[in-house]
């Protein structure tokens, strides 16, 4: 897959089901540890729910995911959560779900279609945007290329992170990986220019 999609922010859903209530909550994320604080914070303000049920995926080609059902049965609620998250062809996104009991057992299937439904309702509200494996580049040049590398940044919309201009100028961007072919097309005849691209 070459186009990754997220979610812009944080969307809601809610489901009832005898009595149950399931609220749902999608998260844009993008570490394994905001991962965590998200949770913590979901845990915390829902202190007297339940089940604070929750899956994610976090990553571009190398993704890491998990699903917790959180003391639901088996399957029941992380993996349809899950389920949704890749049925909306997501990734760095978490989805917390959380469950107030109602006093009536759903059974394994009446969870599962909960857990999935509650999930389709936060990330059917949810407005997507496109996300890009990057590479961090290091441009190191005499000053008279200046203005050339500044054209190039420009036209290729990198972001810069850091400038340093001592006897020789050294600049720190960071670029979308699929972008790494134009610029080496557009650079090979600045041979003066030293650059050096890590993932």
């Amino acid at each position: 897959m070459s186009q990754f999609f997220t979610v812009k922010r944080e969307t809601e859903g809610l489901y009832k089901e005898k009595g149950s209530k399931f609220l749902s909550f999608a998260f844009p994320v993008t570490s394994e540890e905001e991962v965590k604080n998200r949770l913590d914070e979901v845990r915390k303000k829902f202190h007297d729910a339940r089940h604070h049920c929750y899956a994610y995926i976090v990553g571009l080609k190398d993704q890491l995911f998990r699903a917790n059902d959180d003391g639901e049965p088996s399957h029941s609620a992380g993996d349809p959560i899950l389920g949704q998250i890749r049925s909306f062809e997501l990734t760095n996104v978490l989805v917390v779900v959380v469950r107030y009991f109602g006093g009536t057992k759903l059974g394994v299937g009446g969870l599962i279609h909960a857990y999935k439904t509650a999930t389709e309702e936060a990330l059917t509200k949810a407005s997507k945007k496109e996300i890009f494996e990057e590479v961090d580049v290091v441009f190191q040049f005499p000053y008279d290329l200046l203005s050339a590398v500044e054209r190039l940044i420009s036209e290729l919309d990198i972001s810069v992170i850091d400038r340093d201009f001592q006897e020789d100028c050294r600049i720190k961007a960071r670029m979308k990986s699929q972008l790494i072919d134009q610029l080496n097309n557009k650079t090979s005849d600045l041979y003066n220019l030293q650059m050096s691209i890590t993932k």
